[in-house]
């Protein structure tokens, strides 16, 4: 399948910038190279109706979040947000309109979480970051307005990864009940593995076999860690029981292989999963709304399927 024409025209602007490989960068210049990236994207952030940034506790010390309200009424439900960036970059900011696009399109509180990240601190450092936020959602989430019967998660890449493996997790403690887990490329086994490593290594965006193993190293304690399934969730010993999954897939990305085995997986266990893949686009693609049509697309599909799981 071609480049969708919208992602080419983003690839060769990117090739116009001549900008740094992510892994020549240093940590802190990755992440401010892909917060000047975010800044460059198109389109006025989705108004909601209040925000509000937070810290809540965690176990290393204070987690800032951001909570996005749809209206002053009752939300549908609550959606705990992890954003992308290989465990390394990213922040609030670079996925603030996905989070608002979230939080309007599925009539959900959406809280946006600013997880410890590698290399300054190492896994399992962002787990349980995640695994904190999600006991203090569930905790929270009728003063925040929504429901606290009706949770879910969701992530985009390293974000899919925290919120596929604190799915697991809540399966295992018996609580909070998730009613969905929303996987946009989700890292599933940092072991680097699959046809889509070949097929796609070089020259379709950022995402590359080499970052992939910047951010790995970058993350990772040691090689040893990659076997824990809370680093690679694809490693877990039993799906069954774990929230219904949607997985968002692009075609031509590194982690599509993990999105498949994952899809395979949980439907393998008896698990509900719906598997899209979106055609000739990249790896984050799903933050390039509204320059990219598709990724417009991904994100009211999942904004449409949180909804309905809240029983909207």
């Amino acid at each position: 399948m071609a480049l969708h024409p919208q992602i080419v025209k983003g690839l060769e602007a990117l090739a116009k910038a001549n900008l740094p490989k992510l892994e020549d960068l240093s940590a802190p210049q990755a992440r401010a190279q892909m917060e000047m990236m975010s800044k460059a994207r198109g389109g006025r952030p989705t108004p909601v109706h209040k925000l509000e940034n937070r810290k809540i506790p965690g176990p290393g010390g204070e987690i800032p979040v951001r909570i996005y309200r749809p209206s002053a009424g009752k939300a549908l439900g609550a959606v705990l947000y992890f954003h992308g960036g290989g465990h390394v970059i990213g922040s609030l900011d670079t996925h603030d309109k996905v989070a608002r696009n979230l939080c309007v399109g599925a009539a959900a509180v959406v809280v946006s979480v600013d997880y410890r990240m590698g290399p300054e601190h190492k896994f399992p450092a962002a787990v349980e970051d995640a695994w904190a936020a999600l006991l203090w959602l569930a905790e929270n989430a009728e003063s925040l307005g929504a429901d606290p019967s009706k949770l879910a998660v969701s992530g985009d890449s390293a974000g899919g990864n925290l919120a596929g493996v604190v799915a697991l997790m809540a399966r295992d403690a018996g609580a909070p009940k998730l009613v969905m887990q929303s996987l946009v490329y989700p890292v599933g086994d940092y072991h680097l593995v699959g046809d889509s490593y070949m097929k796609y290594a070089n020259g379709f965006g950022v995402l590359t076999n080499k970052s992939m193993v910047w951010f790995r190293d970058h993350y990772l304690k040691a090689s040893s860690d990659a076997e824990d399934w809370r680093a690679s969730p694809l490693l877990a010993e039993d799906f069954s029981g774990v929230a219904p999954a949607l997985i968002t897939a692009a075609e031509c990305d590194v982690l599509r292989s993990d999105g498949v085995r994952y899809h395979e997986a949980l439907q393998a266990a008896g698990v509900e999963s719906e598997y899209v893949l979106y055609p000739g686009v990249i790896h984050g693609f799903f933050s390039m709304a509204p320059d990219v049509d598709l990724a417009v697309e991904a994100q009211q599909h999942v904004a449409k399927t949180l909804k309905k799981a809240f029983g909207g």
